[in-house]
């Protein structure tokens, strides 16, 4: 954390002569590279949501003067993944004020947790009170009998450990850090908070300057109905929804395009099963009116949701109205037979060229993540789906995970439970690293199809078919060309995973891995220096020939009249000449029971 981060008003209220200063310093880590080096950018994609929640939070709390008159409260928030955290910096800030305050580490997912053990064990060592939130404690309290040894490590550290949601009860934290009783351990998860009428996730301007696009985050809701069984969200957060008022996702809104941010990143892990979806999109798209009438900044909005969502009427005209330009979609299989052992049975190949198709018509860019490592995955198997899914489906960006027992999901208790080996580094926990045996692919031969399959996907070929695509039906080819670059070149060239990739790698030599040496300045710089100039020569090239096809496809006078299989509309012979739904028993299967389910279904209404 930098200086010019120790932060003043408006964080921090007008002292007293005698008014003590609280400290608050909220951190949401980075994780670490295969090096041991912090992952960190110049600029960074994916805003956290964790730090906006936890900041308002305690904001609210500044504001009411809840831990005592007599005290005001400096609150300073920072995203490792784009902001450098010096523990010397924050120990010095808070031994000025005898250690009275809190650092807060907030959002702490489980490849993250080794970093954060890294930032607070410092920080313990000199007195400074810490705590530990987010899914990776939520998640092993959860789902896992007793305290983890990772876990109890921590508390053997003296920090404290917060599992659940902090709505409704930062106060008492606060209160109990002012008292110098933090108590080791808060378990709130059987009390699910409600979110209306809690304070609204919002950061200042200063603390999201390092974002692409000044971007920032909001959840309109938790909770989720499925039963995935890779997902944490619904062990964590629950599955039944809790969502925020409609007139408090308008305030948000209209506080953050008063203060120039206008991009927002709407982190619901399903935003089309909030039940006040139609109430919110219309709300946005009043204030995308005022806004324009006013001469402001348009609202653009990214928000994720099921691959059905296309089967609500007017879902996708109020989502293309309210200001969405991209959609993130968990496609994960095109194999039905892994979507049912992922009990993610509420995907239908059958309905995926439908949706995409919606969405292309409707003008906004689509991202579907797939997942790599299901029981029924073997190399062949994964590069035949990808060829399927660049031929039949109109899908733009497609995002590759391995399939990862994440602590707090049914996969990752299951094997525990059944005593099956799993990687004992929290660090490789980042859905890109292989943590588990797979039943019929060895190690290496899973990671080489993680790392094939973006290759295979992001090929010169299929670059120039999904700009054609998009020139011919009316969206943006240049932002597609932009995203296609972001990412396609960042596990080709980074090494990381597009989801915690940004805009040039900054690295220090003095933020590695504990566990690791420090490499000496003589033999860091300079590798340090090729390896900056190798990066950026193939990021030019890289981008070069993704904008010779760009240019290509903008000049063609015939761009309007292009089509491919993607592009045509769905059709009843589909099922029997699609490779989509004749390429295995199990496609064919599902293509039977949907016939049967619309069979049922026309006879009943016609009854």
């Amino acid at each position: 954390m930098t200086a010019s981060q120790i932060s003043s008003p408006p964080f921090a209220a007008s002292p007293k002569p005698t008014q003590k200063r609280f400290q608050i310093a909220l951190i949401k880590p980075s994780h670490y590279d295969d090096d041991g080096y912090v992952i960190q950018w110049f600029r960074s994609f994916v805003p956290s949501n964790s730090l906006a929640v936890v900041f308002s939070l305690v904001e609210d709390s500044r504001l009411r003067g809840a831990i005592g008159d007599d005290i005001a409260i400096d609150i300073t928030a920072a995203d490792e993944i784009n902001t450098r955290i010096k523990p010397a910096a924050i120990i010095e800030r808070f031994r000025a004020h005898d250690n009275f305050g809190l650092v807060f580490l907030v959002g702490v997912q489980s490849n993250q947790f080794p970093r954060a053990l890294d930032i607070a064990r410092p920080l313990r060592e000199a007195g400074v009170p810490v705590a530990i939130g987010g899914f990776h404690v939520s998640g092993c309290l959860a789902m896992l009998p007793g305290i983890q040894p990772d876990l109890q490590h921590a508390l053997d550290l003296g920090i404290t450990l917060y599992a659940g949601e902090l709505e409704g009860r930062c106060d008492a934290l606060l209160l109990d850090a002012a008292r110098g009783a933090l108590q080791p351990l808060y378990n709130t998860l059987n009390d699910l908070p409600s979110l209306q009428g809690a304070p609204s996730p919002i950061l200042p301007k200063q603390f999201l300057a390092r974002t692409y696009n000044t971007q920032t985050s909001f959840d309109a809701g938790r909770g989720c109905p499925y039963q995935c069984s890779f997902c944490t969200i619904i062990n964590v957060q629950g599955r039944k929804s809790r969502g925020r008022s409609t007139d408090d996702i308008a305030r948000l809104v209209r506080e953050n395009l008063a203060q120039g941010v206008n991009w927002f990143f709407m982190t619901d892990d399903n935003f089309a099963r909030n039940k006040d979806w139609e109430s919110i999109l219309d709300q946005l798209i009043e204030l995308r009116a005022e806004s324009a009438a006013a001469g402001g900044r348009d609202i653009k909005l990214v928000i994720q949701v099921d691959t059905l969502c296309h089967k609500i009427p007017g879902f996708i005209d109020k989502a293309k109205a309210a200001g969405v330009v991209r959609v993130f979609l968990g496609l994960e299989s095109i194999n039905p037979q892994n979507l049912a052992s992922a009990n993610k049975r509420q995907n239908k190949i059958t309905e995926y060229r439908a949706m995409l198709l919606a969405w292309k018509s409707a003008g906004v860019l689509t991202y579907a993540g797939y997942i790599l490592g299901f029981p029924h995955d073997t190399p062949a198997s994964i590069a035949e789906d990808i060829a399927i899914i660049q031929n039949e489906l109109p899908l733009d960006i497609l995002e590759f995970f391995c399939l990862t027992p994440l602590p707090g999901s049914e996969d990752h208790q299951t094997l525990f439970k059944q005593g099956v080996a799993m990687d004992a580094d929290l660090n490789r926990y980042d859905i890109e690293h292989v943590v588990t045996a797979h039943p019929t692919m060895s190690r290496e031969e899973w990671e080489g199809a993680y790392l094939s399959a973006w290759s295979a996907y992001y090929t010169r070929e299929h670059v120039e078919r999904m700009l054609r695509r998009a020139a011919a039906t009316g969206g943006g080819i240049s932002r597609l060309a932009s995203m296609i670059y972001l990412f396609s070149s960042m596990v080709a060239i980074e090494k990381v995973h597009p989801l915690q990739g940004g805009i040039l790698r900054l690295k220090r030599r003095t933020d590695r891995r504990s566990t690791l040496p420090l490499e000496p300045v003589w033999r860091f710089y300079p590798k340090l220096f090729v390896e900056v100039a190798i990066k950026l020569y193939r990021s030019a090239a890289h981008w070069l020939w993704i904008d010779a096809l760009r240019r290509k496809v903008r000049n063609d006078p015939n761009r309007l009249n292009y089509t491919d299989t993607a592009l045509t509309p769905v059709d009843d012979s589909d099922t029997e000449e699609l490779e989509l739904f004749t390429h295995s028993a199990a496609a064919q299967q599902a293509v039977q029971h949907a016939r049967k389910i619309k069979e049922l279904t026309t006879v009943k209404s016609v009854a």
